[in-house]
């Protein structure tokens, strides 16, 4: 009987032991660095990247924001900038979509933007529509973001 309670044990926890779960989640979560940007609006397309500003999209397990504000601490009020945004997401396989919840233009809010992601080395390019019938806004973006450390 003694030889077989460790047996007994150590099938017990195998058993109980959920197995670890492979995850074929894209890797979001953390900050990242807006080093591009271009917009495609009917059969043009132009960089709407600024080096004068600084944007940063912090992403959890649930949620996300954006922050953007211009280099020179808005000292010169004509380039002066900020705006900030921020919601819930959900992501399925490649296909992140940004519900966005809380934006300094309130006409944004509560819009719903689908983009399909990728993520090469450090560097994380989204693309989708982004869409605002209310603004006349109907355009494809691409965003490449690199992550911060």
């Amino acid at each position: 009987m003694k030889n077989i309670i460790p047996f007994f044990i150590a099938f017990v926890l195998l058993v109980s032991c959920e197995p670890k779960k492979e995850s074929n989640a894209i890797p979001l979560t953390g900050t990242w660095r807006l080093i591009s940007a271009e917009t495609t609006e009917k059969d043009s397309t132009f960089s709407t990247f600024n080096p004068k500003t600084k944007m940063i999209k912090i992403i959890n397990d649930t949620h996300f924001a954006f922050f953007n504000h211009d280099l020179n601490n808005g000292k010169d009020s004509t380039n002066a900038v900020f705006f900030g945004g921020g919601g819930k997401y959900t992501l399925k396989d490649s296909i992140y979509t940004e519900n966005l919840e809380f934006f300094n233009n309130r006409q944004w809010e509560n819009g719903k933007f689908e983009f399909t992601v990728k993520i090469k080395n450090d560097t994380l390019t989204q693309k989708g529509v982004e869409k605002v019938e209310k603004l006349g806004i109907d355009r494809i973006i691409t965003e490449k973001y690199v992550r911060e450390k």
